[in-house]
């Protein structure tokens, strides 16, 4: 392509909307531009990325049998009624009428419209197991869209599905894409790694997240040198020891905290570790408050304690419901003489001398110890994971990275297939339920979060698979005849030897010109110079490292191509 003829629009300032790295390089590098809050225009370049991770997927589902198909993203509220999510998912959920006043959603998976379709045309088991795969751009209302393509409300994805007639079979299977995802990730060029995960909206017995690792990433990832990782919402933390000899013999005390509603706040009055305190939170469990407990170095892990009540969803109280509850305002709740009901962490177990909310404005206790001076209805691990936890396989401490999620795996079992009554005959001629997985790749999260990993201080660095092009030609100057015709000569012979080539004949700057080569991130770059050119030369540079080298004209393509087949 030539690059006076390429809409490919570059920035030199930095949008004022942009937040992160990948955001604000797509904006600069004329990737994508935004339409609406969480809604963008994806321009060639981006798409060229775009489309090359979607055949890496597209290559690796195959091999392990999954067969294409499209899917509809207008679907029908009866198809989801029948698995009862329809009421359930939320506002996320895009939900619209047509002329007839017939309710659809624009769908964010497909579960029930591809469970819908297998139950009417497979009857029996030998047809199974069966893996049908799609690309297509899903919907999710944020309340929030940010990051630029990473949280928007309209993405592109690459969601599967596959059918087995027993668990036995769904395991193999499952264990086989994870593998093709670990082949995806690694052809894309992405340091990542797999972690356990909770499954969420999606549902199923269990799954994994495939992390890209970046500081910028938005989950907590903790992981053991035995091999255990996972998600810090799912990390499970073992029961930890209490040094019973510690536990201090006095009785709980009022202290005039004024003002003071923090852990670290009243830490700083009554001079007590953050780990000594008995954090009370007021959270909804759907429509029921319950009052949780954490130790105040800890945090709450929300989904592990909807998992242990069996509710929907689990939000932070209303201010007034937290006064109605504790007789406080925020930040003064405790357990001692509450009437809420309570459920606790287990590692308030472990306080010797705590101190909590005394449910009056202002005020604390101190020398309170759980069990003595108030017993909660249970306690549960309920606390997010952090650095230097116990692994919960060998027991050594773990360490904590950030991760951007691209790609998610799930053991659905009989969660669709049964609500769906979708059944096949075994071989004795007895009607089943399907036996389910389910496998996501955010196809566009995948473009961002490679920019997150892959970028240094002057633009992106694109691995060589995803590249919009492996190679650009950069002529100096145009009004030169021989850098003209040399260029000219070089950008024709790529193009024969199947190279992806971007030639910038533009009349602009050099300095302009290589701006804009190490903006859009291109991994391959010739220049040609007066200087150079006059000893037969040109300046050879991969964007992946600071200098360059000088290669005869001659043989500078097959140094590209050596390079590009390695």
């Amino acid at each position: 392509m030539r690059l006076s003829k390429t809409f490919l629009p570059t920035l030199r300032e930095v949008p004022s909307e942009a937040e992160t790295i990948s955001h604000k390089l797509m904006l600069r590098a004329g990737l994508i531009r935004k339409v609406a809050a969480g809604i963008y225009d994806w321009l060639p370049a981006g798409l060229r990325v775009l489309k090359r991770v979607e055949q890496i997927i597209r290559e690796e589902m195959n091999a392990v049998d999954g067969q294409e198909v499209w899917l509809p993203m207008l679907q029908p509220k009866s198809l989801w009624e029948e698995t009862g999510r329809w009421g359930v998912y939320g506002k996320e959920l895009m939900r619209l009428k047509d002329r007839k006043d017939a309710e659809f959603c624009l769908a964010p998976t497909a579960e029930e419209v591809v469970t819908d379709l297998v139950r009417r045309e497979v009857r029996s088991y030998r047809s199974l197991p069966v893996m049908l795969y799609q690309f297509g751009v899903k919907y999710r209302d944020e309340i929030r869209p940010r990051f630029g393509i990473m949280r928007a409300r309209e993405f592109y994805m690459k969601d599967a599905y596959s059918f087995h007639a027993d668990a036995a079979d769904v395991e193999l299977y499952y264990q086989r894409v994870v593998e093709a995802y670990k082949r995806i990730f690694t052809r894309c060029g992405l340091t990542f790694r797999p972690v356990e995960a909770d499954s969420g909206a999606i549902g199923g017995s269990f799954s994994h997240e495939f992390m890209v690792l970046a500081e910028s990433g938005e989950e907590g990832i903790v992981s053991s040198e035995c091999g255990y990782s996972a998600n810090v919402e799912r990390a499970e933390l073992p029961p930890p020891s209490t040094d019973v000899a510690k536990v201090t013999s006095e009785k709980p005390v009022e202290v005039s905290t004024p003002g003071a509603s923090s852990v670290e706040a009243v830490a700083k009055l009554v001079n007590q570790p953050a780990h000594q305190f008995i954090k009370a939170l007021v959270v909804m469990a759907d429509e029921t408050p319950v009052m949780v407990l954490v130790r105040g170095d800890h945090e709450l892990n929300e989904v592990k304690l909807q998992r242990l009540l069996k509710v929907q969803r689990v939000v932070k109280a209303k201010e007034t419901t937290y006064t109605e509850l504790s007789g406080s305002p925020v930040g003064f709740a405790g357990p001692v003489g509450s009437k809420a009901r309570i459920i606790a962490d287990l590692s308030i177990r472990t306080i010797t001398d705590g101190v909590a909310g005394a449910n009056k404005q202002d005020t604390h206790l101190i020398h309170v110890i759980p069990d003595r001076d108030f017993k909660p209805e249970q306690y549960a691990d309920l606390r997010k994971a952090a650095a230097g936890d116990p692994c919960p396989r060998c027991g050594k401490p773990m360490t904590y990275a950030r991760g951007i999620e691209v790609g998610h795996t799930f053991k659905l079992g009989t969660k669709y297939s049964a609500s769906m009554k979708a059944t096949f005959l075994d071989a004795e001629k007895k009607a089943k339920n399907f036996i389910m997985g389910c496998y996501g790749i955010g196809v566009s999260r995948v473009v961002a979060a490679c920019i997150e990993q892959c970028h240094d201080e002057n633009g992106i660095v694109w691995p060589a698979a995803l590249a919009p092009w492996d190679l650009i030609i950069i002529p100096l100057n145009m009004s030169k005849e021989d850098i003209k015709s040399a260029a000219e000569s070089l950008y024709a012979e790529a193009q024969k030897l199947g190279i992806h080539v971007l030639l910038d004949d533009r009349e602009d700057s050099a300095g302009v010109k290589l701006k804009d080569a190490d903006l859009i991130g291109v991994p391959l770059r010739i220049v040609l110079g007066e200087r150079k050119m006059a000893e037969k030369k040109v300046e050879f540079r991969r964007r992946s490292e600071k200098t360059s080298e000088d290669l005869p004209l001659g043989t500078a393509l097959t140094r590209v191509k050596e390079l590009l087949l390695s």
